[in-house]
């Protein structure tokens, strides 16, 4: 492998680092704050100063980071081939969030380790690097932070970026600021883009070698959907019309409370279910719907719907699953709010039809071959959404028709993990050299 030269910081690139570096007393109140936000793990907090709380194993360390759920979704079937195939390989998997976090816990192979990443400062990156001593790095998806990657790029660490993306409106922002863009993506020694454009962004923005090998997600395996309590929950669903609206973010669970309204005019036997993309939110939801005279129940308090409930708010962690396998046509979120939109395969794969709102730019490619197929539907407001849910629910032929053709589009988009895997293999010791030091 040519080790690349690296490029100096600009002005900006150095302001930051100043910034960050001024900013460390502050690390401690911002920890706090998030920690009552619920958004940190008390225990944990001293991982997010790079103070690890497991020993470094022995042997060749594969460092993967996983800002999100999302992410780490996407970065779990590599983890969990190499884990297979590769035992003699030890991986760390770092995550910024608790949701991730429990996802990492609930998922990781046996043996693969999980922290929270060190905030982005100069002294809490080079600690955690200290001490972990990686042998490869692997980015998943849009994790540029400068510190980070400037910190490793020091180590001499090979450096990696997987699955990677980037939005129109991010490039545009890293092409007018070459003095941070080009020393932060040269540092990088392979991306592995989701498609050919997004390789060529990142290439135009320094980065020395830029491979399209399609999106780790349309590969991913579904969530669980065998979950404890299915059989209840099936059983209090029985009988009724039932939709779901996955992964709301503000402001889209009153257009899906408005959706359902309209429905229930011509299906009164209609139950929403709503699962918000942040579950602390379940409670604030819930209150909404009250005030608009609408019987609710949230999952999180052990309850199941009832003959009367209108809107099931199911505000917990790592059940997505089990609803898009239970209800026939599913919402996507993040479209209607200009989030650039959740994954869609998920649903498809647990069989449900899929609609989504017009802001689906973070999953170009899976949402742009679904509508070109006819795949999934596009809305826009409340009355074209209940009206595209209502006709996929009472007409069975037409959304098992949808889901076969996105079932179809998704099978075409695979094959990303084994070429994802056949280039991380080169980063990765021989196996006859570890096979016969063992």
């Amino acid at each position: 492998m040519i080790k690349q030269e690296a490029i100096k910081p600009g002005l900006s690139l150095k302001a930051y680092r100043v910034l960050t570096r001024l900013a460390a007393p502050f690390a401690p109140l911002i920890l706090a704050w998030r920690t009552r936000r619920g958004k940190e793990e008390p225990g944990r907090r001293p991982e997010r100063y790079g103070l690890a709380s497991a020993p470094r194993p022995p042997g060749f360390l594969a460092w993967f980071h996983a800002a999100s759920v999302g992410e780490a979704n996407a970065a779990l079937p590599v983890i969990e081939t190499i884990a297979a195939e590769r035992p003699e390989v030890r991986m760390l998997l770092t995550t910024a969030t608790v949701t991730s976090a429990r996802l990492a816990r609930a998922r990781l192979p046996r043996g693969v380790l999980h922290q929270y990443v060190p905030l982005d400062n100069q002294s809490f990156v080079q600690r955690f690097l200290r001490h972990w001593r990686p042998d490869l790095a692997v980015l998943v998806e849009s994790e540029i932070w400068p510190n980070l990657v400037l910190e490793t790029k020091a180590q001499d660490i090979p450096l990696l970026l997987i699955n990677g993306r980037m939005s129109t409106s991010s490039f545009k922002r890293w092409r007018r600021r070459p003095g941070m863009s080009r020393p932060l993506f040269s540092a990088f020694d392979l991306v592995l883009a989701q498609n050919g454009s997004l390789a060529e962004r990142f290439a135009q923005l320094g980065v020395a070698r830029a491979l399209d090998v399609g999106n780790l997600k349309a590969d991913a395996p579904p969530p669980r959907a065998d979950l404890h309590g299915r059989r209840k929950l099936d059983a209090a669903l029985s009988g009724r019309a039932v939709w779901l609206a996955a992964s709301t973010h503000p402001g889209e669970d009153e257009t899906v409370t408005a959706a359902h309204l309209k429905m229930r005019a011509a299906r009164p036997d209609l139950l929403t279910i709503i699962v918000p993309r942040h579950p602390e939110r379940g409670p604030l939801i819930a209150e909404q719907l009250k005030l608009a005279n609408l019987t609710v129940a949230l999952r999180s308090e052990g309850k199941l719907p009832e003959a009367s409930t209108d809107i099931y708010v199911a505000d917990t962690i790592g059940e997505l699953g089990l609803f898009y396998a239970l209800a026939p046509v599913a919402f996507i979120g993040g479209s209607l709010a200009d989030r650039g939109g959740q994954n869609p395969v998920e649903a498809i794969k647990l069989g449900a039809a899929v609609l989504t709102g017009p802001n689906w730019q973070n999953f170009r490619d899976s949402y742009g071959e679904l509508l070109r197929v006819d795949g999934c539907k596009e809305v826009s407001d409340a009355a074209s959404l209940a009206a595209a849910a209502l006709n996929l629910l009472e007409d069975a032929s037409a959304r098992r028709a949808m889901t076969e053709r996105a079932s179809r589009a998704i099978a075409a988009m695979s094959g990303a993990l084994p070429r994802t895997l056949a280039e991380l293999e080169r980063y990765l010791p021989p196996k006859t050299t570890l096979q016969h030091a063992s």
